[in-house]
């Protein structure tokens, strides 16, 4: 027979697991487990088995391990844990990516019916139809306002109800109607509340971004801030091109207007006195373009009349044939 463990040494157990896996992973999900199963728990494990642990245990003992840990290693980054490990939830340690995990934890929702007492995550409406109960059963119905027929022998909802509404509590009288209904409105799984990285904590929404939604948030913040230094003439790497753009607009407006001048001013006088000068320069590039679609042209039409040969042959072959 196997010795009992005494609950000391499994608080010793656990400290040392919990110690060694925050050195050995950087990144963790903070998950809510509230009406999660034994048997769903069990399930989410094997499907995450290889890159990721799922680890549950007391708010306190949690607690108490992260800032051991911190002491001993120095890595005040963890102490960001803390201020997440509120209510029934777990951590998710992980090697792999984020949002392929977070999407492999949903896969394992499991339906349940609504008990009495439950506070409703979401919104439950009792769709139209037959509802296959005898008329002895209307009294359920009168008692929700539910508005009902009898249509061959059977109880029919005339208009969708909202039974239930987000965050209120199930009572007695809906969960005996759903039940009745074979409706399970609700679903069940670890909800990723957090995500911590190397020391950083940030909303899981964040995974969601793609590259190219990086990209543009980037671009949109990079104009601003060359906007912004134009605006104030404050230099930056951003608004530096613009400035000197600006610079150079006005230094060439100052030759245009004066007797000063420079060799590219020179050009540009040139031009204003003489425009015909400016047509002469930008006609070959007109004519380059045109000759250009003109050549793309020809080449389709060629490849049409190709086509076109191709398929008389075809038909001359095949009336040879029968000829």
């Amino acid at each position: 027979m196997a010795k009992k463990i005494s609950k000391a040494q499994k608080k010793v157990n656990y400290d040392q697991k919990l110690c060694r896996l925050l050195e050995e992973y950087t990144q963790i999900l903070i998950v809510a487990a509230d009406n999660v199963g034994s048997n769903q728990l069990q399930n989410i494990r094997k499907g995450l088995r290889g890159d990721s642990i799922v680890l549950m245990g007391k708010n306190t003992m949690m607690k108490r391990t992260v800032k051991l840990f911190a002491e001993k290693s120095g890595n005040t980054g963890v102490l960001n844990l803390i201020p997440l490990l509120v209510g029934n939830v777990g951590l998710v340690f992980t090697k792999g990516d984020l949002k392929e995990v977070r999407e492999e934890i949903a896969k394992y929702k499991v339906g349940a019916p609504a008990r009495v007492g439950l506070i409703a995550p979401i919104d439950v409406v009792v769709p139209p139809g037959n509802t296959g109960l005898d008329p002895s059963q209307t009294s359920f119905f009168q008692v929700l306002n539910i508005p009902t027929k009898i249509n061959k022998g059977t109880v029919e909802i005339i208009t969708p109800v909202e039974l239930i509404k987000k965050g209120d509590k199930v009572g007695s009288s809906e969960a005996a109607l759903l039940s009745k209904l074979g409706i399970r409105p609700f679903s069940y799984g670890l909800i990723v509340l957090s995500v911590y990285e190397d020391g950083t904590v940030f909303s899981p929404e964040v995974l969601d971004l793609s590259e190219e939604d990086l990209i543009q948030k980037f671009a949109t913040g990079l104009s601003i801030v060359a906007a912004m230094s134009v605006a104030l003439s404050f230099p930056t790497l951003a608004g530096a091109p613009h400035m000197f753009i600006n610079g150079y607009k006005n230094v060439l407006s100052i030759a245009v207007a004066t007797e000063y001048t420079y060799p590219h001013a020179e050009e540009v006088k040139e031009y204003l006195k003489d425009p015909s000068k400016f047509a002469a320069v930008a006609a070959p590039a007109v004519a380059v373009a045109a000759a250009d679609d003109s050549t793309a042209a020809a080449t389709a039409s060629a490849a049409n009349e190709e086509t076109k040969e191709e398929e008389e042959s075809d038909d001359d072959l095949v009336f040879g044939l029968f000829d």
